[in-house]
């Protein structure tokens, strides 16, 4: 049964709308594993596999708040364009999704909103901020995790780099991530 500690292995299919696009599997040649209780996935997720066993299938939706939050206005800001200078006109494309650093050196995602005279308009909220999440799947396997996966989740969260910052992102030191370490998530 999942609890807190419990190894647990998931195949699923995620969805924005119950019966919308699918978005994202985790298929049995290709699992979810994750320890339970350890904030490796979203919390909502694993408070709706709780309890569950080997075999059990689930459905359940997860709202945006209790997700990837709402989305926020003051994650949405207009930069001035020159900063944009060494990259590539290919990549400077409303809908693109560039990697960028904040002024204290934590990596983001920003994606071209717009593209002006002066400045360009970047959304770094989540991709999925503001969208309801609907996960539909099977519990393929739960176990105790051993105390050797139970510390190298530890050692690793707080090794490696310079640690995760509040915003769910990679404190920095990740030289061989595009997208940070993948410590928290």
């Amino acid at each position: 049964m999942i609890t807190k500690n419990k190894f647990v292995t998931v195949s699923y299919e995620l969805r924005t709308e119950k019966d919308g696009e699918l978005l994202e599997t985790a298929g049995t040649d290709r699992p979810l594993e994750f320890i339970c209780g350890q904030g490796q996935t979203l919390e909502y997720f694993e408070l709706n596999l709780l309890e569950k066993k080997k075999g059990d299938r689930f459905d359940f939706k997860i709202p945006a708040a209790n997700a990837y939050g709402e989305v926020n206005g003051d994650m949405i800001v207009d930069l001035p364009k020159e900063i944009f200078q060494e990259v590539d006109a290919a990549d400077m494309v409303v809908g693109h999704v560039l990697p960028m650093m904040d002024s204290i050196g934590r990596r983001l995602q920003g994606k071209i909103e717009q593209i002006g005279e002066e400045e360009v308009r970047v959304n770094f909220n989540h991709p999925l901020a503001g969208k309801d999440l609907y996960f539909k799947g099977e519990v393929l396997d739960v176990r105790d995790a051993t105390d050797e996966e139970l510390e190298a989740l530890h050692s690793h969260k707080c090794g490696g780099c310079s640690g995760c910052g509040s915003d769910g992102g990679c404190g920095g030191g990740c030289d061989s991530h595009e997208e940070g370490c993948g410590c928290c998530h």
